[in-house]
């Protein structure tokens, strides 16, 4: 493996990490954005009112939650606690049922707590879910990452009552399972690069390793590397290459074929919706023969996808 000196930088240039692009990039192209007329009191009572008494109006709930932003949907937890004093989400779960009611409650979830719980139940149990795994921390920041581990740190010291100085290190060790992580120097300098480069100055790397060595650096990966790293720096390089891209390639594949993959549909419309879902339903409609709301709408039912398509945010037919 040959290629590290296509990724030295010169003393005078200043590289900057992923996490500032991807934030720049990522502003404003979700599907929700903040109401602009909100009262977080009346949209307290208008859900209680619509739990109360016989049946349950999940109209109601679903127009309402997925026309707030997750950063309001917070503040109408808070007040509907202080308001009835019952848990919001507590009552959404004995009202709603089925993957519907597991929608809404990961839109009532703030987003690193939906990460941490995503995570943690993907390798809880019998077998690990390396999907759930290489999708979240590979099309992550570099800061939100940051960010999961130091919760899941705290998660471990609450249980433990101490704080490993290494607690970084094994919460990697335990999302890869089998030590995966304890690679060599030159993949390491692969995990170092991907992380630490700007999407725009990584195409360029992969350009030039191109021309140089007649291999795309996903086949180089392929060759090199094996097992959960091999898939995490795949996605990652997919990632560089174009978030929308990758998650509109993850979309479809849950939609694809004989039944559907309705935990990865859910994950992904619901973490992407205030981020870039509306570059994800333009790479969606460019890549494939329909567009992300008629596949949603053939593949799903009921209340379900009534809140998936409101997710959607329109068509591109």
């Amino acid at each position: 493996m040959c290629i590290y000196f296509l990724f030295k930088k010169k003393k005078s240039t200043i590289i900057k990490p992923l996490s500032h692009y991807l934030n720049l990039f990522q502003a404003n192209r979700g599907t929700v954005r903040p109401s602009g007329n909100f009262n977080s009191s009346a949209d307290a009572e208008a859900l209680r009112k619509a739990m109360r008494g016989l049946g349950t109006d999940e109209e109601t709930i679903l127009q309402l939650l997925i026309a707030r932003s997750n950063a309001q949907r917070q503040e109408i937890k808070t007040v509907y606690k202080t308001l009835f004093g019952k848990d919001l989400v507590d009552d959404l779960k004995g009202e709603l049922g089925g993957k519907f009611e597991t929608l809404i409650v990961s839109l009532m979830t703030p987003p690193v707590a939906y990460d941490v719980t995503a995570l943690r139940n993907a390798i809880k149990g019998a077998g690990t879910d390396e999907k759930v795994l290489v999708e979240i921390l590979a099309s992550r920041t570099p800061q939100q990452v940051r960010t999961i581990i130091a919760a899941i740190c705290l998660i471990i010291k609450q249980l433990t009552g101490t704080l490993n100085m290494c607690c970084h290190v094994v919460v990697l060790q335990v999302l890869f399972q089998a030590g995966e992580l304890k690679f060599g120097t030159e993949e390491q300098t692969f995990v170092t690069i991907l992380g630490n480069r700007s999407p725009e100055h990584l195409r360029k790397v992969f350009d030039a390793y191109m021309k140089m060595s007649g291999y795309e650096m996903e086949e180089t990966i392929k060759r090199e590397t094996s097992g959960n790293l091999r898939a995490l720096l795949l996605a990652v390089v997919k990632c560089a290459r174009s978030v929308p891209t990758y998650f509109a390639e993850t979309l479809y594949h849950s939609m694809k074929g004989a039944g559907t993959d309705d935990d990865t549909l859910i994950r992904v419309m619901v973490t992407r919706s205030e981020v870039d879902l509306l570059d994800i339903r333009a790479e969606f409609r460019k890549l494939f023969a329909c567009s992300l709301h008629s596949m949603i709408k053939g593949d799903t039912g009921g209340d379900l996808r009534k809140a998936l398509l409101l997710l959607c945010g329109g068509d591109d037919a």
